[in-house]
């Protein structure tokens, strides 16, 4: 089936006869906030050598070169056919006389290097002495080729040609700047790190946790450090972000970018300093952002990690086989539920029953009672009745409550757990609707966005049937250097922000100080990066460039969150 299908179940199961129906998986709807990341088009904009004359003005009529351009579909004959073309009009752009005749064969002649030509017709203008001054934009185009296939030692020789080919032209002071920027990219500093934190706005509060943390890391708080780390302010703005990592790279000289911690500024970080062969460790749980180059790691406890170690926990360890999904509307809640609901699957479990919400509902019995089969109860008219008069029939004295099909029919739960990737404060409202409607000796199951003070007040009597995950437990005591060294500098316990921001910064120091001195040895041995002793355990590199964090299966006992005392297999 076709799990891609947006899910609107209106009930869990709704009649006897229905209870084989199977739910439809929700769709992801792309962010409208998304940063593009990949090349704009794959058409180049024409580039115009000159003032004046725009390509389009008919050119003088002693010359049509565009009927060299007809009579065939071959693009290696068209090249040839360009080529001649351009043979012609070096030879007419010299003999001519009047300006602006003269202009029109410079500017079409540059317009068919620049935008028709292939690589190999490049190369044989750029050695060809019977092309003339065309032989230097040739080998600008050339140069660009060599850029984009991150060859910057050809890049560079190309640029260097067109220098020597026409001196003291527009096209050498673009050469000479490209290769001083070439330059400045490939100058570096072995101990300087940058990064790219939201340090002010809304979100500066957290991009200052992750700076101590990363800080730290580096070991900036010790005395006699070697290390430094440039900062940018990335504003929470993706232009603003990527328009630091060029100013790290090419003015500090950054070995490796740390940053960033928002969805909206990671893709950005990421892609700037792929594009410039400068390492990334991307703090960000932005989904599929080590995909956008080779260069880019990704150190942040994500939604795949956490259902992992959930549903293992919950089939391997609990005997648990069927579950129900309830989700709110918004990324978070879709993102979480396609992946829990792929990871069932791969482990053999079923899922029965899905039911959404909106993000701002505040009273769940409507969805609640969709969820277990009560909403429609007219589709279960028969089994009401026989319930009915058996009620009536009873000594109980029937109540006002007693008569309508909500309250009368039992809720239907073939499922052993339901999973609900929202806040603590949501469960709250959620457990204290599932048990007025009777749903009873089932799990629930979250994300560590329970982990939170005061869970067991909102757990209800669901207080002993909870199971979560988060890297951080009450027994968690990782590296007591970093825990107390943290506590003592700013006199408070480091969250999961800093931790992750203090791995990192670990790590580069670690690798650096081992002997990676250039950025290229620095991603080879990120990429072999395997059980690293990190800030609350062991941390291995995986083949998609994340960065697996240890993790803990979490409960409620006695009030108290505490591991789940089943051991993982």
């Amino acid at each position: 089936m076709d799990f891609k299908k947006l899910f609107l179940l209106s009930t869990a199961c709704f009649a006897a006869s229905c209870t084989t129906a199977e739910p439809k998986k929700p769709v992801s709807r792309p962010s409208t906030s998304r940063a593009t990341t990949g090349p704009t088009s794959g058409k180049r904009p024409k580039r115009i050598a000159g003032i004046g004359t725009p390509i389009s003005q008919e050119l003088p009529a002693k010359i049509n070169p565009l009927e060299a351009e007809k009579g065939t579909s071959n693009p290696s004959a068209q090249n040839i056919s360009l080529t001649d073309t351009l043979k012609k009009l070096v030879v007419q752009f010299t003999e001519a006389t009047d300006k602006t005749e003269k202009e029109s064969y410079l500017q079409y002649a540059i317009d068919i290097v620049d935008n028709k030509l292939n690589e190999s017709a490049l190369v044989e203008v750029s050695e060809g002495s019977e092309y003339g001054f065309l032989r230097a934009h040739a080998m600008y185009r050339l140069a660009e080729q060599s850029l984009a296939a991150k060859d910057i030692k050809k890049a560079k020789k190309y640029y260097s040609n067109v220098i020597d080919l026409l001196p003291d032209s527009e096209l050498a002071n673009k050469a000479s700047y490209a290769i001083s920027q070439l330059e400045a990219v490939h100058r570096v500093d072995k101990r300087t790190i940058g990064t790219v934190l939201p340090l002010s706005g809304k979100n500066a509060p957290v991009g200052q946790r992750a700076l101590r943390g990363l800080e730290m890391g580096l070991g900036l708080h010790l005395p006699g450090s070697k290390f430094k780390l440039a900062v940018m302010d990335s504003e929470g703005n993706p232009d603003s972000a990527r328009r630091g990592v060029e100013r790290l790279v090419k003015e500090d000289g950054a070995i490796a970018i740390v940053g960033s911690l928002l969805s909206k500024t990671a893709p950005a970080v990421a892609a700037k300093s792929d594009e410039l062969g400068v390492p990334s460790i991307a703090l960000s749980q932005r989904s599929g952002i080590t995909e956008i180059g080779s260069t880019v790691f990704r150190n942040s406890l994500t939604s795949e990690m956490q259902i992992r170690y959930l549903v293992r926990s919950a089939i391997n360890d609990l005997g648990m086989k069927k579950f129900a999904i309830l989700y709110p509307n918004d990324p978070y809640g879709i993102e979480f539920t396609n992946i829990f609901w792929d990871e069932v699957l791969a482990r053999g479990g079923q899922i029965t029953a899905v039911q959404t919400y909106s993000t701002k509902e505040t009273d769940f019995r409507l969805v609640i009672q969709r969820l277990i089969g009560t909403y429609y109860g007219e589709a279960r008219i028969d089994e009401f009745n026989v319930r009915l008069k058996e009620l009536q029939k009873s000594d109980k004295k029937k109540s006002a409550r007693n008569d309508n099909l909500e309250t009368i029919l039992p809720p239907i739960t073939d499922f052993d757990g339901i999973f609900i990737p929202d806040s603590s404060k949501a469960l709250g409202q959620i457990a204290a609707m599932l048990a007025f409607n009777d749903v009873r000796d089932v799990k629930l199951l979250g994300t560590n966005l329970w982990n939170t003070p005061g869970l067991s007040k909102r757990a209800g009597n669901f207080i002993n049937n909870l199971v979560f995950v988060d890297s951080i437990s009450p027994i968690t005591k990782g590296n007591p250097t970093f825990m107390d060294e943290y506590k003592n500098l700013y006199n408070e316990t480091p969250s999961l922000i800093e931790i992750q921001a203090y791995d990192s910064g670990l790590i580069l120091r670690h690798l650096i100080s081992d002997g990676a001195s250039s950025r290229e040895d620095l991603t080879k041995k990120l990429a072999e990066l395997e059980k690293f002793p990190g800030a609350l355990g062991s941390l291995s590199v995986t083949s998609d460039r994340e960065i697996d964090r240890p993790l803990t299966p979490l409960t409620l006992e006695k009030g108290e969150i505490v591991p789940l005392r089943i051991k993982i297999q």
